[in-house]
């Protein structure tokens, strides 16, 4: 079923849009803030539900709104315990989320995009161009889509949100932030800020407002230690160097004991010596940080290889014994398709995949 353009969906609205949004219908204010409680709460799907409003401003907001939602979505489980989701927009295109089952604690990955511009040579989800940024309501949707499964399915509540999936979330930077605003409020998803991490490859100006204006946790895709390195894995070097991304990093504005989280992608023979990690200790010395290391998964035709677990764990010592905090992080659903890197909306079977879209109410 198609969105229905002439009426709003609510579900793109923040909570301060949401009561400009009823004040235009001559409601006062604290209605909007009413509606958003009712919103996110699971198995909300019609109007006649939120029985606090009068029945005339239910039937004015049928007549002009409607809550979109994920109705169903094509699933895979991995061997790991990683499950992956794939929904179809309005559209028809398809966007993947993936839900993370930990021992104490159960992440989704969602994406921002469909598809993504920025090109890195490692990951699948370049190799589809962009196609275009997802609505703010898009975004929470796979939560609260992933957040009702979960319930259906007596599987633990997703504790934590990381913005790792497909396309780079600074590149929709609004409906972005206007996505956080909803996971964060507490009459919307009511996530922790601390439990919600955004990935970015560097775009260093919306990094800085990124910081100005949420108190989510950044996690910085680096991969390289070099700037020759790094424009050939990664595009967006080109525009935003490894000295100015490292000074944005340097002066990114967050809480006291907060770290930035560097994503580092090992790739044998191309970044993982022990000089690369010696250089990539100088690199990060002024920056208070934490390192992720993770070995490439499988994408497509790249011709990139995993290093050898030796070689893992003595990048991991060369960093450790140079003061870094770094783990090396699990890939988690690569039987799936569902790794980090790996994300394209492909291999669907169309006819196995239903329509996910905004149903009017």
């Amino acid at each position: 079923m198609n969105e229905d353009s002439t009426k709003t969906d609510l579900k793109n609205l923040t909570q301060e849009q949401l009561v400009q949004y009823v004040e235009s219908l001559g409601q006062p204010a604290f209605r909007g803030r009413q509606i958003l409680a009712w919103i996110y709460r699971p198995g909300i799907t019609d109007f006649t539900q939120m029985t606090d409003l009068a029945k005339e401003f239910r039937a004015i907001l049928a007549k002009n709104a409607f809550m979109s939602r994920f109705q169903e979505a094509m699933i895979e489980r991995s061997r790991d315990g990683a499950v992956k989701f794939a929904f179809r927009l309005a559209d028809g295109l398809i966007i993947e989320a993936v839900m993370i089952p930990e021992e104490d604690r159960n992440t989704l990955c969602v994406s921002s995009q469909v598809g993504c511009a920025m090109g890195c040579t490692f990951c699948l989800t370049g190799t589809m161009g962009f196609r275009r940024n997802l609505r703010t309501a898009e975004i929470v949707n796979q939560v609260c889509a992933v957040r009702d499964w979960a319930i259906e399915h007596g599987q633990p509540p997703l504790t934590n949100i990381v913005f790792m999936g497909m396309g780079e979330p600074l590149a929709n930077f609004d409906n972005l932030l206007d996505a956080i605003s909803l996971l964060t409020e507490q009459r919307g998803l009511d996530f922790s800020n601390r439990r919600i991490t955004v990935s970015t490859c560097g775009l260093v100006p919306q990094m800085r407002e990124l910081g100005d204006r949420t108190d989510v946790n950044l996690a910085v895709s680096l991969h390289a230690a070099n700037d020759a390195v790094r424009t050939s894995l990664m595009p967006i070097n080109k525009r935003y160097p490894l000295t100015e991304l490292i000074e944005a990093c340097r002066t990114y504005r967050q809480k006291r004991r907060k770290r930035i989280m560097f994503e580092y992608t090992l790739l044998e023979g191309v970044n993982d010596t022990d000089a690369d990690a010696l250089q990539l200790a100088e690199l990060l010395r002024a920056v208070p940080c934490k390192i992720n290391l993770l070995a490439v998964n499988p994408a497509g035709d790249a011709a990139f290889r995993s290093p050898s677990s030796a070689r893992i764990l003595q990048f991991q010592k060369i960093l450790r014994d140079q003061g870094y905090t770094v783990f090396i992080r699990t890939s988690r659903g690569e039987d799936i398709s569902a790794a980090c890197g790996q994300l394209a909306g492909q291999g669907w079977h169309p006819q196995k995949v239903t329509t996910n879209t905004a149903i009017p109410s």
